[in-house]
């Protein structure tokens, strides 16, 4: 008498829906989200269905301790060439003669540089969490200011531009290891070449994170920091609009190796490898003629959102951009409104966005006197300048009355109609 096979067995087709309706019918809730509202959070984008396809692979089933070539576990041949694929593109794209594309998140990736280069307790240099930088750029509450001695530099007070002159009073004063630049919520350029002056005058090594702008990069409209800076951190997704996921680039063998021991075994086990052949498919898309066109749509919708939000009444911190993103300061719109209250409201009205810290706030990061809007999404979905002009239009009658729930389901319907035009995932 046959056995029967159990219905999980991998070989038989199962429509998930079927085999998993609760968990299913909370992501097609999801895409239902992304397809119908304005997604302007400055972190997140729209993959392509060759990059979900690939996250969502049969790579996900192998074990691959290790680097191409030197693997703890059998079976890794065809994944080999999957990782090699992805580090030779990268490698290309940015024009590096290194590349780890194991880390499993931004974050990840700029512990396991600081892993590489600094010995507990090191100092480094690394930007305002509240004036832009980044949690990992020395925060108390994050792993990096708990082990190393992070002194932050920040934007001046006139223009709320990165204030070059302190980064190289702070260098020359407190001699650290490493400079980090990059940041998370900062709508300027930031120039790598005098960093990489400061960084030589005191005999420091020089980590750019790339994570917000490596998309800008690889599209031709930001300067590339490689060759520059010692070390290239970024992510995968945001502007480059790949999977969720980290990259280090370098064009020094010596740190090439200290990096690769830092992130396996030094902080991560086995890798993604479903992801890093996403990276590799965002990797070849981020190559095209025509991403160098997005790249740069993202900065001219930034400029006009921006410009369009100004004119409604809002300030905008530095008083424009230069990126995918600009900072909002809600004060002059209106003195008692919030961070935290906008997002809500903004958000019960089909626009996605987020609170965030203008330079020298008074409220805690957990209220925050600002927005930071980003570009990313919306482009990729195909918008431009004229959209932009509507999506101020909407963002500010929703924040003249944040508490109006007509209004608000209004303007919510407004987003679908404009959302209908342009939508991800058909």
């Amino acid at each position: 008498m046959p056995i029967e096979r159990p219905n999980f067995v991998p070989d038989q087709p199962v429509d998930p829906h079927d085999a998993d309706p609760e968990l299913f019918g909370i992501v097609d809730r999801e895409l239902e989200r992304q397809n119908t509202t304005l997604q302007l959070i400055a972190s997140e984008n729209f993959a392509s269905r060759a990059v979900i396809a690939a996250t969502g692979s049969v790579l996900t089933n192998k074990y691959s301790e290790g680097y191409p070539g030197k693997r703890y576990y059998g079976g890794n041949a065809i994944v080999d060439e999957v990782e090699d694929l992805a580090r030779r593109r990268v490698c290309d794209l940015f024009g590096a003669t290194h590349a780890n594309v194991q880390p499993h998140s931004g974050a990840n990736a700029n512990l396991a540089a600081y892993l590489a280069v600094l010995e507990a307790g090191d100092t480094v240099l690394g930007m305002r969490l509240d004036q832009g930088g980044h949690l990992t750029h020395g925060s108390p509450v994050n792993i990096s200011g708990r082990f190393y001695n992070f002194v932050s530099y920040g934007v001046t007070e006139s223009d709320e531009r990165l204030d070059y002159e302190q980064l190289a009073e702070l260098a020359e004063q407190h001699r650290p290891k490493l400079i980090v630049a990059g940041a998370t919520a900062y709508p300027r350029v930031i120039e790598p070449a005098p960093i990489r002056a400061i960084a030589d005058s005191v005999g420091a090594l020089f980590m750019f994170d790339a994570a917000h702008v490596a998309g800008l990069i690889a599209g031709g409209a930001h300067p590339n920091p490689v060759g520059v800076a010692d070390i290239v951190t970024f992510t995968t997704h945001k502007t480059l609009r790949g999977p969720r996921g980290g990259c280090i680039l370098t064009n020094d063998a010596d740190l090439a190796k200290a990096i690769d021991k830092a992130v396996f075994p030094g902080l991560q086990g086995g890798p993604l490898e479903h992801v890093i052949a996403a990276k590799a498919v965002a990797f070849r898309e981020a190559a095209q003629p025509e991403f160098r066109q997005y790249a740069a749509q993202i900065v001219t919708n930034a400029r006009a959102l921006a410009s369009a939000l100004g004119a409604e009444g809002f300030r905008i911190v530095s008083g424009g951009t230069d990126n995918h993103l600009m900072l909002v300061d809600l004060r002059p719109f209106d003195a008692d409104l919030t961070g935290k209250l906008a997002q809500e409201a903004l958000d019960r009205s089909g626009i996605t966005l987020n609170k965030n810290t203008v330079p020298n706030d008074p409220r805690s990061p957990f209220v925050t006197s600002g927005l930071r809007i980003g570009t990313p999404a919306v482009t990729t979905a195909g918008m431009g300048e004229a959209e932009m002009v509507v999506i101020a239009g909407l963002i500010a009658r929703v924040l003249r009355h944040p508490e109006d729930t007509h209004e608000s389901a209004a303007v919510r319907d407004e987003v679908a109609v404009l959302c209908s035009k342009f939508t991800p995932y058909p």
